[in-house]
């Protein structure tokens, strides 16, 4: 009886809070043949899904500046990122203990004009460019998936992608 109070006692918890929050940065570039846009994901360290760079807030730091670090450390990428957000995804945060905790991540564009051979997350992670219809497939959170096929369209078409995304 004691574990089906706890059990009930943390999906209250978990239905009362509202979502954290997470900064990400969905890196692109152009090819240079075809003028085509390719996408830059990587692998989580624990389950090896598709993802793209993200993280927790930063002190100090405002949310895009916080997505441009976490593609430095994540995937070694440095480039322009956008100070507006494209848009936002949510997903479901597994904790240690078991428990998984809802997550509202807000995603920057940054186009990436140097991918560097040294960084802080580097080898612990795959990186492979794709292209945004083939990112969608892979990812596997529905918002994620809506933004990358905005991007398929240019990186023009960004601030449709942010009024989409945040309707």
């Amino acid at each position: 009886m004691h574990l089906l109070n706890r059990i009930t006692s943390d999906i209250a918890l978990m239905l009362r809070r509202p979502p954290k929050q997470q900064y990400a940065a969905l890196c692109y570039r152009m090819k240079k043949k075809r003028s085509e846009i390719e996408v830059l994901l990587l692998t989580s360290r624990d389950s090896g899904r598709w993802v793209i760079a993200k993280g927790w807030p930063m002190a100090a730091k405002k949310a895009h500046a916080v997505a441009e670090r976490e593609a430095y450390e994540e995937a070694g990428a440095k480039g322009k990122v956008d100070k507006e957000p494209l848009g936002y995804y949510h997903y479901d945060k597994a904790l240690r203990s078991g428990l998984k905790v809802p997550v509202r991540v807000q995603v920057h564009a940054l186009e990436v004009q140097e991918m560097l051979k040294d960084f802080p997350e580097k080898g612990s992670r795959r990186l492979e460019w794709v292209s945004p219809e083939e990112a969608a497939m892979r990812v596997k959170e529905p918002e994620l998936k809506a933004l990358f096929l905005q991007m398929a369209h240019g990186p023009d078409s960004r601030a449709e992608a942010a009024s989409t995304a945040a309707a």
